[in-house]
């Protein structure tokens, strides 16, 4: 499945190990209103805010290029919190875990009369389908099952959002942040009461100059077995 541009949005990057946004005039914030240059718990509060709004009856959209900024934001403020890319990756996961947590609960409630999903590749399909749709507008591309290992399986994007507009320069190595949609797909997993680890990694793909990203989910054996 081809992935789907939504819309044209400006473009982040990594300068200095530290990721800026290019901003229209249109998409500038004030980070002094309020008080609140330093105090950046808002960032985390208002990505939550913005996944919230999606679940509501009825179409609903967030804008793209706000959503570009506030997650650009909540990047670079972890970024200064740590000393690696793997501690990096870490906070960003846990950022994406509330998100997924408060999906799981608002699309059960939606979708499925507050029942939850109790067979394996029913909440695989339906983190494939019905989270990623509500959340990035679209289907995944595609969902695989490990060929070595009974207990992996890999949902896949040729361009997932949140690395979509991003470049990353060599002494950042391989830093993804498409660990916050692993954080995501972690939250939903965990409390539908199958406990995995989930990692985000990039893949080559023949032809093509940017990876397509892998969303990794190493199941426990509880959650395979319940």
């Amino acid at each position: 499945m081809k992935s789907r541009q939504l819309v044209e949005v400006p473009s982040y990057r990594f300068t200095d190990r530290r990721p800026q946004l290019e901003l229209s005039r249109t998409a500038k914030f004030d980070l002094r209103e309020k008080g609140r240059e330093n105090d950046r718990s808002w960032e985390n509060q208002a990505i939550h805010k913005c996944a919230r709004q999606t679940l509501g009856k009825g179409k609903q959209e967030v804008s793209l290029s706000a959503f570009a900024f506030l997650f650009s934001e909540l990047v670079q403020y972890n970024q200064t919190q740590v000393d690696n890319i793997a501690e990096l990756e870490r906070r960003l996961e846990d950022a994406g875990y509330a998100v997924g947590a408060r999906v799981l609960e608002l699309l059960c409630h939606r979708e499925k009369g507050n029942r939850r999903e109790t067979r394996l590749l029913g909440i695989l399909s339906f983190i494939h389908s019905t989270v990623w749709k509500v959340l990035f507008g679209k289907v995944a591309d595609s969902l695989e099952k490990g060929t070595e290992h009974e207990d992996e399986y890999m949902i896949s994007e040729k361009e997932l959002l949140v690395n979509r507009f991003i470049s990353i320069p060599k002494d950042m190595g391989a830093f993804n942040c498409g660990a916050f949609v692993a954080g995501i797909v972690k939250g939903v997993l965990d409390n539908a009461g199958f406990p995995a680890v989930v990692t985000a990694h990039f893949v080559p793909v023949d032809g093509q100059q940017r990876p397509r990203t892998t969303i990794l989910i190493k199941f426990a054996e509880e959650g395979i077995y319940p």
